[in-house]
């Protein structure tokens, strides 16, 4: 029995990923877009989800110390939860930007998981088809449009989609380095009026207020994380 336990034990310890998946959870969170599902992680979390529940059977069932079953309970309880979190917030914002997600098919292809395109495509479809019986067919030619308020013959190819709603990119956000940061790397802000007021570098677990268009390309590269 008491070697049979402790393998588990062993390799639990090996394998947990909570912290990786407490900073996709708060990067995701705090992120005015979407970001690039976390693939990889999120398959090892799902695994590991079904180690610690078979485990926690498992010392049920061979009637092991309530203590040691309540910790086991524990990680599982703190797992689950923020992997809920994480697919619960992307869920929000994929329903608030689906149709951007839909115009912008890079994003499309290179964010969303298989099971979120599927999402996106079946939502974008029910949302076009309420408002197409209860609205739209009532209106002039002109105004039925799920993507812009107003369309001529000349204009209905136009790009200008007014009524899809975007990622706020130039919205403030803490973020936090993880290695150094140089002034290259920021991303160019010379239209941005407070300028002058923002960092030009950034040194290991320095924290900056700043607007996310200008570290966006250093979130997705890793080198910060938000707060």
């Amino acid at each position: 029995m008491a070697s049979g336990s402790s393998g588990p034990t062993e390799d639990l310890g090996t394998l947990t990923d909570v912290e990786p998946l407490k900073r996709a959870w708060r990067n995701e969170k705090a992120a005015p877009e979407i970001l690039r599902y976390e693939t990889h992680l999120i398959y090892r979390v799902s695994k590991q989800i079904e180690l610690l529940e078979g485990t926690v059977d498992d010392f049920t069932e061979d009637g092991v110390d309530p203590l040691m079953i309540s910790l086991y309970q524990m990680d599982l309880d703190r797992i689950q939860f923020l992997l809920r979190s994480y697919l619960r917030i992307r869920l929000q914002k994929i329903e608030k930007y689906m149709f951007h997600l839909l115009l912008k098919k890079q994003e499309f292809h290179e964010k969303l998981s298989k099971e979120e395109k599927a999402f996106v495509q079946r939502c974008a479809e029910d949302m076009k088809k309420h408002l197409d019986e209860s609205v739209l067919s009532h209106l002039p030619k002109n105004y039925q449009s799920i993507l812009k308020q107003f369309t001529t013959v000349e204009e209905d190819d136009a790009e200008v989609d007014d009524m899809v709603p975007e990622p706020p990119l130039d919205t403030f956000v803490v973020c936090i380095a993880r290695e150094y940061v140089g002034p290259s790397e920021f991303q160019d802000s010379s239209s941005d009026s407070l300028a002058m007021d923002l960092p030009l570098e950034m040194e290991p677990g320095d924290l900056s207020f700043i607007p996310y268009r200008r570290i966006k390309k250093l979130l997705e590269s890793r080198k910060v994380d938000l707060v």
